[in-house]
């Protein structure tokens, strides 16, 4: 029997990421992380989420909140 990947919480993936609570959700509202909604609560692939990162997700975010601030 194969182990499948369990589901994180957002207090989990923050915590994986080493991010606040609050930069998790901002992050989930502009649809940028991978995010399941399961319910009321959004849930979270370590591995979809360390892909996202990888392929610079995250660092093209990074970018776009530093820009809307200058605007």
């Amino acid at each position: 029997m194969s182990e499948t990947e369990r589901w994180l919480s957002v207090e989990e993936i923050a915590s994986h990421l080493g991010m606040s609570k609050e930069t998790i959700y901002r992050w989930v509202e502009k649809k940028k992380i991978p995010a399941h909604k399961i319910g009321r609560q959004w849930r979270f692939k370590a591995s979809e989420v360390d892909t996202w990162v990888h392929d610079g997700g995250a660092s093209n975010l990074e970018k776009e909140q530093i820009n809307d601030k200058c605007k």
